[in-house]
């Protein structure tokens, strides 16, 4: 098994925001992969004493344990107990019915000889990989799906479209949000690799257009994570003219996880 992940903080002013970890049981019957993309909030307050960086590390710290632990639990179940218990370790300290308490997105993976189960919350990108070279995304679309403008401020998305019916969710404090994540499973015979991106690295694809997903993990294959975020960066530059970045932040951080199975 093959497996490849980097990292790079969107400004050096600022920490990473987000976290990534993959794990192989010593049984060597399978594994899994947890990728989280935190949400930055905006300037002021968040009822919150506790950084973004806090809540993915522990979130994620979670998610890894259970799903190597507790092979009994479906994904749905292990993101809300690792929601609850991240929840529990700051409840008494902060406001955590604050709309922007930390939070994030989520993809979970977990595989055994028989079959792949995934989980995808929010904006984050999971790409399945066939024996024949076919390219699948799993995606959650809800942020996509929302009307023209109603992410024109924060304080909007805050207010109506943020962890609401009819907009979209990410992983903050409630456990219910769980049953709101992109599930299923894959036998494991019809996937050879998998590869998980949080949007600053899935901008290659999605925001500049360089090749559609197929092309995105031959890079993540043939190059290796760390040469996907460079080539995000590079583009990041060169559009001085903000074409394709227009009114998105000229560098976010970014992360790849490559797994050839």
């Amino acid at each position: 098994m093959r497996i490849d992940l980097a990292t790079v903080a969107g400004s050096p002013a600022r920490p990473n925001e987000d976290w990534a970890a993959t794990a192989l049981p010593a049984s060597g019957q399978g594994g899994t992969l947890v990728l989280l993309d935190g949400v930055t909030p905006p300037q002021g307050d968040d009822g919150c004493a506790h950084s973004v960086p806090w809540f993915t590390a522990r979130l994620g710290g979670c998610l890894v344990e259970l799903s190597v632990s507790r092979r009994d639990l479906t994904l749905t179940e292990i993101l809300a107990e690792s929601i609850r218990r991240t929840a529990d370790a700051h409840r008494s300290l902060c406001d955590l019915s604050h709309a922007r308490t930390p939070q994030a997105t989520v993809v979970l993976v977990r595989w055994d000889q028989d079959e792949i189960e995934h989980l995808v919350l929010s904006d984050s990108v999971l790409l399945l990989e066939s024996p024949d070279g076919t390219v699948r995304a799993l995606l959650d679309d809800r942020l996509d799906r929302l009307p023209p403008g109603s992410l024109a401020t924060e304080a909007i998305a805050d207010a109506q479209v943020r962890n609401k019916e009819g907009g979209f969710f990410t992983a903050a404090a409630d456990p219910e949000v769980a049953h709101r994540a992109v599930t299923g499973r894959t036998p494991r015979a019809e996937v050879r690799a998998v590869a998980a991106l949080t949007d600053g690295a899935s901008r290659w694809t999605e925001m500049f257009h360089e090749g559609d997903w197929a092309g995105c993990l031959g890079v993540l294959q043939k190059e290796g994570a760390q040469a996907l975020i460079d080539r995000v960066r590079a583009l990041e530059d060169a559009d001085t003219g903000r074409t394709h970045l227009r009114r998105s932040k000229t560098h976010d951080d970014a992360t790849a996880v490559y797994a050839a199975l």
